[in-house]
């Protein structure tokens, strides 16, 4: 019988651990930006748009503002559509209003080689050109390929190559909770667990 890997789950995050990082993310935002004015936030689909849908809320818990949102698909940005031969799975992108002279914070689950964030911020640019750009994230793994950092970080996670960050949010999966997945050594059965979702480790 051939061989398989382990996989191993370590939670870095509960939900109540996720709702405190984004409570702590809307204050930093609002601060930086000197409160919630021409501020849009936008979604990268796929685990991005609920995430920002929770800092909308908290936003407006902090501040009592409502702040515009945007579900954006970066897809046919992608600099690897050649190399994963698959016809790629379009998803619909929606922006408030023209984002000129906004200040658009884009919010992701995690933020692993940068070139989701690179490829949203060509996508972006077709719909205006911001004030400013900013990223948040909730979890920052390292091991960028690219020039890209955070200007908000719910959790700095240290990771192997080897090793993945699942998130995992209510709305989508039906549960809260942030996992570091570790494969262990072989071993000659194959375990029961499935990976969940990992949006993030493609990024």
């Amino acid at each position: 019988m051939l061989a398989t890997s382990v996989e191993t789950g370590i939670q870095i995050l509960d939900g109540d651990g996720i709702r405190r990082a984004l409570t702590r993310i809307g204050h930093e935002i609002l601060e930086r930006n000197q409160g919630s004015t021409d501020v849009i936030l936008v979604g990268l689909r796929r685990r991005g748009v609920p995430l920002a849908n929770r800092l909308a809320t908290a936003l407006k818990q902090i501040e009592g503002a409502d702040v515009p949102l945007g579900e954006l698909d970066i897809t046919m940005y992608r600099d690897d559509l050649e190399l994963r031969g698959t016809r790629p799975e379009m998803h619909p992108t929606s922006m408030p209003h023209d984002v000129t002279d906004r200040r658009v914070v884009l919010v992701d689950d995690v933020l692993y080689t940068g070139r989701t964030v690179r490829a949203a911020l060509d996508a972006i640019l077709d719909y205006g050109r911001p004030r400013v750009i900013q990223l948040a994230v909730l979890v920052d793994r390292g091991h960028r390929e690219l020039p890209i950092r955070p200007d908000y970080i719910g959790k700095n996670v240290p990771t192997a190559q080897h090793e993945e960050v699942a998130v995992r949010l209510e709305e989508i999966d039906g549960k809260d909770e942030v996992v570091l997945i570790r494969m262990d050594e072989p071993s000659p059965r194959p375990s029961p667990r499935g990976r969940g979702s990992m949006d993030g480790e493609r990024q």
